[in-house]
């Protein structure tokens, strides 16, 4: 089948068909509409390379994923139907902790001539962020500090979050309370821990520096995290969690170590995973919108695809972050006041 045949079929020139196919001019409505049904009824599949030749535009986003990290599926998945809703193919890299897969998703993209680029990690990198809007490529990126030119940043409010969780700590009675953390190379990181410490000085709480553990947002930071805090003196009676998967380390742990949770440890994750809520006991969290994220990403890229000739811009979205009450937290020992 080609572009004669469909034109022949829905009476209407060949010119026609290719505008409409690739999106490029002003078509009569009632046209377009009868050129898309004989395109469906037909199967007919246009030759990706002729459309960027006609449009310039290859109508595919990248999206670069930090494939360890579980919090990221349901933002592939809300990333790929929008592109369907917007006829757009969606190029999958994916990032895994060797530092070779940065370079090989820059390459990949650059050979494909991506329009755009979301990347969704844990582990932003500037330099790898400057490879693509250096090729001129529009980037949107999380928690990037500098956003400007040919890219855009989507914030996570963190504080919002954690000062709910540690709230909800402080009115069940809990004044000993720990933290693990993910590495301070990360920004993600080391937001959240400022968050932390702010949080707990604006309700009259101590840290001991025993209680701030740092790790790497993996099951095994939590299983090391709670295995140190467990031979202290002093235990803490709640921990905070930078991520869920840590938190899932420190329930494993503790339940190896006979400790109740939450009878004698509450404990507070990061992210709202969907293996979270099947946990026993179900894992109280700090949500992060995963879809509200996606959405974000998608529209930011369509903003600057759309845009003829392509502008530079500042602006940035924020995220709200919510705690979502579960059953692994539960009344401290110094309980004074009753749950909120």
């Amino acid at each position: 089948m080609t572009v004669w045949e469909i034109a022949k079929r829905a009476n209407v020139s060949i010119a026609t068909v290719s505008r409409v196919i690739n999106g490029v001019g002003n078509v009569d409505p009632s046209l377009a509409r009868r050129v898309r049904r004989v395109v469906a009824e037909v199967g007919y599949y246009p030759n990706t390379h002729a459309r960027a030749l006609v449009s310039g535009r290859s109508r595919t986003l990248g999206l670069v994923l930090d494939i360890i990290n579980p919090f990221f599926s349901e933002i592939l998945q809300t990333f790929t139907e929008l592109g369907f809703d917007h006829d757009y193919r969606i190029l999958l890299s994916p990032l895994t902790r060797d530092s070779r897969s940065l370079m090989a998703a820059v390459r990949q993209m650059s050979e494909r001539r991506v329009d755009g680029l979301a990347v969704m990690s844990s582990a932003n990198e500037d330099v790898f962020i400057e490879a693509f809007t250096g090729r001129n490529i529009p980037c949107v990126a999380v928690d990037i500090d500098h956003p400007g030119g040919l890219l855009k940043t989507i914030r996570i409010d963190y504080e919002h979050g954690i000062r709910q969780a540690v709230q909800h700590l402080a009115a069940l009675g809990h004044a000993r309370v720990a933290f693990i953390g993910g590495s301070a190379n990360l920004k993600s990181a080391a937001s959240q821990k400022i968050a932390f410490q702010k949080c707990m000085m604006e309700i009259g709480l101590s840290i001991s520096p025993q209680l701030l553990v740092e790790g790497d947002h993996s099951i095994e930071s939590g299983t090391a995290g709670i295995t140190a805090m467990a031979a202290l003196p002093e235990r803490p009676s709640a921990v905070v969690c930078s991520h869920d998967e840590t938190a899932i380390g420190v329930i494993r742990r503790g339940f190896e170590l006979g400790i109740q949770i939450p009878g004698e440890l509450s404990v507070v994750g990061f992210h709202d995973i969907r293996m979270g809520q099947y946990l026993v006991p179900p894992l109280t969290t700090v949500q992060i919108p995963q879809i509200e994220i996606a959405k974000a990403a998608f529209g930011a890229l369509l903003d600057f695809v759309s845009a003829q000739p392509r502008k530079s811009s500042s602006s940035s979205s924020t995220i709200t972050t919510n705690l979502v009450l579960r059953c692994s937290t539960a009344s401290g020992p110094d309980r004074t006041t009753n749950n909120p």
